[in-house]
């Protein structure tokens, strides 16, 4: 299972630390990749900037994303992966602590797979993302068209 990436889009240090324990905790140890902004997301996404040198046919097996991002929001992030042929069908679940009904609906209606609310409480968490991971990375098939 470790060869399934995992691409965190997360601002808040705090979140990217909580995240990457409960992933541990619950033994997912695959690569995490952290883009805390939205333009590092799609940079990473589509091989530019930094990520230029990188592989396009490499892409993560599952995106955790923040909604409420500096320099791109997490909705405009969505937008751009549901638009691009190589990106569209790659899962997407909106990690975000807004429970704004028109961030859920908007989120839904640029295509996102799943909506997910952060708990507070650390133990809640872990088990919504325990719960995450053995959905997306173990029951959940992928086409086979994602990695072309």
């Amino acid at each position: 299972m470790s060869e399934k990436v995992i691409l965190l889009v997360e601002d808040n240090p705090d979140d990217v630390t909580l995240t990457l324990r409960a992933l541990k905790k619950n033994d997912l140890l695959n690569e995490v990749i952290v883009a805390r902004d939205g333009v590092e997301a799609l940079d990473y996404l589509f091989c530019n900037g930094k990520y230029a040198n990188r592989s396009p046919e490499a892409l993560p097996e599952l995106i955790l994303l923040d909604l409420k991002l500096p320099k791109v929001d997490g909705l405009e992030v969505l937008a751009q992966i549901r638009a691009n042929v190589r990106t569209h069908l790659l899962p997407v679940v909106i990690l975000t602590s807004s429970n704004e009904q028109c961030d859920i609906i908007s989120g839904y209606e640029l295509g996102v797979n799943s909506y997910i609310r952060k708990p507070v409480d650390f133990e809640q968490f872990v088990e919504a993302v325990r719960q995450l991971g053995l959905y997306w990375l173990v029951l959940n098939q992928v086409s086979s068209q994602l990695t072309l």
